[in-house]
């Protein structure tokens, strides 16, 4: 992922740019004082946390006291965290404060190169051996980190190492060498018992083909691996990828074996396997006319390793799955796996609008994202949160098709936030991801990918929050918008709404063309509610312009109503009060009052 390289002032600018060119990253700065910056925020503080958040690197020209403040709220995960570095104002300091040995320390040497200043590695391994001896290279995991700080302690103190297996990394490195060494750094992806100076590192090298019926029992699956692996002898932790057809992206057992490995799944299509065939220990004619190629599982472990890999544990049978093992040359990289990732799809409610009324698990997602779809608007509200990203821009009206291409993006393995406003679920586009899935509206890829809702802050609730609470009680939605509904069918609602008096928010309450539902729903709420029922007007919420005020029903002008409006009818119990400062406040009593023991009642009764 690019870093956000974070300015707070003119002054840091020229840094700011030398370090964002020599890193490929965006330049953030606070909205007004650097007008060249890729992004704008608000809140330096709040953008901080969601960037640290999302996993992205963080490169801020500002004083290391300063940035360790605002991000100690958010330290939970050592493990997890991506690199942070605090660098001076004239360039002369850069201090990887986190996330070392995630890319933070180098990312240090190289901003150092580049402004001609000094890299302030603490690391000790680093500094001594030009190495992070607990955090090997991507495609090697270490086995026993329990033994790290007592490895290190001995070659710190004159102890030298002895290398097994093949591994280039460590023999370029600067860590003392000898055949008699006593500590011993290990690399194999067969099991391995450490002893007390051990460790263990295992390569990435191993593809785990997986065939299935569909809906097979993901344990029966797991089972079935594990036995392939064990066949061959081979360490779980060197398995790098699970690899299948591409019609099987969305079957669990796949997912629920790869998510055990703690490793990613890939899929290949038929033809793709079939050019396999002469590779294959067990090629069936069955296979192939069931599905177009001669292999799933051996055919998928070939396919992801390479011509320069092997097959090392042929098909294994079970009931309902087939399980096969092969082995690469080298560590297999999940930046550089074959085959099709399952796609995502993040259908994302960003609230009103205002930043602080966006869920963590939105920015999240947001932040996890490779594409952003949406109505230019929405997207135009992430602000900072879409650099980086590939924009999918539709206008208004083109609802079907923005989910469309949302979803076909995702069923090219493309991680995609689809982008709402409000709560994606409420009059947004959630709903209609899951009709087109209904009736078959999208590609058989499309139809596969992983979907997640992320709610987030309705504009009733919105409203209902600036107003008081007047959804205190039995509430419902009703959207006065007749492109989608027949009139006759808002009218009976609306009525029906009435008579049950219940608050009702009206969505969508007049647009150019159509002002004249808003003054029916008037009308027919005045036969069954008092005429001084509260009624609020909330307008632009969490944005510049807004403003909210609360009218009597009679006095409602459906002229101070426009599309951005959300309008909220009280019920006949709906009330209003003043506060000392003056200010009004809408809400509907529950009835606590009316509880035996409440103090309220003992009031009134006396």
């Amino acid at each position: 992922m690019k870093p956000a390289v974070i300015l707070f002032s003119a002054a840091s600018v020229s840094v700011g740019e030398k370090i964002a060119g020599a890193t490929g990253g965006s330049v953030h700065a606070i909205r007004g004082r650097i007008d060249t910056a890729d992004a704008q925020v608000d809140s330096a503080v709040t953008h901080i946390r969601d960037l640290f958040q999302a996993g992205t690197p963080i490169i801020a020209v500002m004083a290391a006291g300063a940035l360790i403040r605002i991000l100690a709220p958010v330290l939970n995960d050592k493990k997890n965290e991506p690199p942070v570095i605090a660098v001076s104002e004239n360039g002369k300091s850069i201090v990887p404060l986190l996330g070392g040995h995630h890319g933070a320390n180098d990312l240090a040497r190289l901003i150092a190169g580049v402004l001609g200043g000094h890299s302030a590695v603490t690391t000790a391994g680093d500094l001594r051996f030009g190495i992070a001896l607990d955090e090997p290279p991507q495609g090697h995991i270490l086995a026993n980190p329990q033994n790290a700080k007592s490895v290190m302690t001995a070659l710190l103190n004159g102890e030298a190492a002895h290398i097994e297996g093949d591994a280039s990394w460590l023999q370029q490195s600067n860590v003392p060498r000898s055949d008699t060494g006593a500590v011993r750094l290990i690399v194999s992806d067969k099991p391995v018992k450490p002893g007390a100076l051990d460790l263990v590192y295992h390569p990435k090298t191993l593809a785990l083909g997986i065939g299935c019926e569909r809906g097979c029992d993901p344990g029966d699956v797991l089972v079935l691996a594990r036995s392939a692996l064990a066949k061959g002898g081979f360490c779980e932790q060197s398995v790098a990828v699970v690899v299948s057809l591409d019609v099987k992206a969305d079957e669990p057992a796949i997912h629920h074996v790869a998510a055990h490995f703690r490793c990613p799944a890939r899929f290949f299509e038929a033809p793709v396997l079939e050019a396999e065939t002469p590779r294959l220990q067990n090629p069936s004619e069955a296979v192939f006319a069931e599905v177009g190629c001669h292999g799933v599982a051996e055919g998928a472990a070939l396919a992801a390793v390479g011509q320069g890999g092997e097959l090392v544990v042929a098909k294994l049978k079970s009931a309902r799955a087939t399980a096969a093992v092969a082995r690469s040359q080298a560590p297999l990289l999940e930046t550089g796996l074959a085959g099709l990732a399952r796609g995502n799809l993040f259908v994302i409610g960003l609230g009103p609008g205002q930043e602080d009324w966006r869920s963590p698990e939105a920015s999240r997602l947001v932040g996890k994202a490779t594409d952003l779809v949406g109505y230019s608007l929405y997207l135009d509200l992430l602000g900072p949160a879409a650099a980086g990203k590939v924009r999918h821009d539709f206008g208004l009206g083109d609802e079907e098709e923005r989910v469309r291409r949302a979803m076909e993006l995702a069923g090219e393995g493309r991680d995609v936030a689809l982008v709402c406003s409000g709560d994606a679920g409420i009059y947004a586009m959630a709903t209609l991801v899951f009709e087109l899935l209904d009736r078959r509206g999208v590609s058989a890829a499309a139809q596969r990918v992983g979907i997640t809702v992320s709610p987030g802050i309705s504009a009733l609730q919105a409203a209902a929050a600036r107003a008081g609470a007047p959804l205190g009680h039995d509430f419902c939605t009703i959207s006065l918008s007749d492109l989608l509904t027949p009139w006759d069918a808002i009218k009976t609602r609306v009525k029906a709404a009435a008579e049950g008096d219940f608050v009702i928010a009206f969505y969508n309450p007049v647009s150019r063309k159509r002002r004249t539902q808003l003054a029916h729903a008037r009308d027919v709420l005045l036969h069954h509610r008092p005429p001084d029922t509260p009624v609020v007007l909330a307008t632009n919420l969490g944005r510049d312009g807004e403003t909210v005020r609360v009218v009597p029903l009679v006095d409602l002008n459906i002229d101070d109503v426009d599309m951005l409006t959300v309008v909220i009818a009280g019920s006949s119990q709906s009330r209003v009060v003043k506060t000392g400062d003056g200010k009004c406040w809408t809400y509907t009593p529950r009835g606590y009052s009316a509880k035996a023991g409440s103090a309220m009642n003992k009031d009134a009764a006396e």
